[in-house]
């Protein structure tokens, strides 16, 4: 039997007994002595049912609901497993900086107007990204040293190319400003000369 159904009997019965009680004390007291038992036992039986029973069974009602509703199971939570947190890396963080730094340089090349001496300044910028292997040697060295300190002189190398990259960035945007005016090699050679020579020390 459910707790709804329990609720209402339970309201019910208690509802009939509370009011045939008081109409059986109000009858008792008024009645006369010709009145009859019988019509007398049906007016409490009818005033409990009435006024006690289907009270009752309305308030057991909203109380089985209530019942219900709080003891009824909660669905579980789903669980979702957490990603499983990566260790900090310092070696990929300045890795990552060099190779934004590539990334960048070769979407400043790709501006300049086309001619004989952005070919150069292309050629220039996939030497650079082919320079992110050494970088890269450079980091997976640290590692393999089991190295954590930033003055271990592996990481201080790696810090100076990621500061070399991000100068070289530097300066390929100021020569490729300087294309968009001069475009002819002539007059880019000079700089497009430095560029390149400055491009084997940067993993150096």
């Amino acid at each position: 039997m459910g707790v709804v159904v329990r609720s209402v009997l339970w309201g019910s019965a208690v509802g009939f007994v509370l009011m045939g009680a008081l109409m059986t004390i109000g009858v008792t007291a008024t009645a006369k002595s010709t009145d009859s038992v019988g019509i007398s036992i049906a007016a409490v039986i009818i005033s409990g049912v009435m006024m006690g029973g289907v009270p009752g069974s309305l308030i057991g009602l909203v109380i089985g609901l209530i019942r219900r509703s709080i003891n009824r199971p909660r669905p579980p939570v789903p669980y979702f497993p957490l990603a499983p947190q990566q260790p900090y890396d310092m070696w990929s963080e300045q890795v990552e900086r060099c190779a934004e730094s590539a990334r960048r340089v070769s979407a400043a090349v790709q501006t300049v107007p086309k001619s004989a001496a952005k070919d150069w300044l292309q050629r220039i910028s996939e030497q650079l990204t082919k320079e992110l292997d050494d970088v890269r040697g450079i980091a997976q060295l640290g590692r393999a040293l089991g190295a954590v300190d930033q003055q271990h002189p592996v990481y201080q190398r790696l810090l100076k190319a990621a500061h070399d990259f991000k100068q070289f960035e530097n300066q390929v945007g100021r020569v490729a400003l300087q294309m968009f005016d001069h475009p002819e090699l002539d007059d880019a050679r000079t700089h497009l000369e430095m560029l390149e020579k400055q491009l084997p020390q940067l993993s150096t």
